[in-house]
């Protein structure tokens, strides 16, 4: 389609987002067809479609180890979260007629296929969507520093952070009324001021391959199209902060 500012884009979604806003645990049926929907409108444009999704809605590493867990065990734990999540996702896209594949960095052939990098990329030429499991299938790495080392290897344009907020805030929105939104914000900024954009190794990542972090609302219709069109929705990371 004509109009696409973005042809190849990496979308990381949260775990959380899919329990929806009631339980804050397990996969909520009518989050995942709200979500699965903005992804197929998406791919609907002619958009190549990437995904690295979380599992904290089932199971979060950093917590296990907090609560005495050996941590590579934990992480483990949470890297299975992330496939569960994935072949949720997978399934409600194909229930929409979307072509889609879930590629897992641990081996888990049963399920889905193992992660190549040329494999991953055919898939995308080939207008699948493509769903990234099982994190970095390294422990000690968050699923943000897999979405920036996903969209590194298959040459995505822009980096897409879906979270529950509009954007990127000075503070907690939900905590404080007075919480301003940053509309543009730099690298370097985020790494010394610490804002919570993404862990600082994703955010390292990005800054040195020169990916742009578009920053919104994951629930809110319309949004992934938004972003895909070049609209100024929510908050941008770049190398300027411009």
């Amino acid at each position: 389609m004509s109009g696409l500012k973005f042809k190849r884009v990496m979308l990381k979604l949260s775990g959380e987002a899919l329990a929806g806003s009631e339980t804050g645990f397990g996969i909520d049926p009518a989050t995942l067809v709200v979500l699965a929907s903005e992804v197929a409108e998406a791919h609907a444009l002619g958009a190549e479609c990437a995904v690295v999704i979380g599992g904290g809605n089932i199971f979060r590493g950093l917590k296990g180890s907090g609560q005495g867990m050996d941590r590579a065990t934990a992480d483990y734990m949470g890297m299975l979260a992330t496939v569960i999540n994935g072949l949720a996702l997978q399934d409600t896209l194909e229930r929409l007629k979307v072509p889609t594949r879930v590629l897992s960095a641990l081996e888990i052939r049963q399920v889905a296929e193992p992660y190549i990098r040329r494999r991953a990329v055919r898939h995308l030429e080939k207008g699948r969507v493509v769903i990234f499991a099982a994190g970095t299938g390294n422990p000690f790495f968050s699923t943000d520093t897999a979405a920036a080392l996903r969209s590194m290897e298959i040459g995505a344009e822009l980096l897409c952070k879906a979270t529950k907020v509009e954007g990127v805030y000075d503070k907690d929105p939900a905590k404080h009324d007075d919480a301003v939104m940053y509309r543009r914000l730099s690298f370097d900024r985020c790494l010394s001021e610490r804002i919570g954009v993404m862990d600082s190794t994703a955010i390292t990542l990005c800054r040195e391959n020169k990916l742009p972090i578009r920053v919104f609302a994951l629930l809110k219709r319309g949004n992934i199209k938004r972003v895909l069109l070049g609209e100024d929705v929510g908050t941008l990371v770049n190398d300027k902060g411009e």
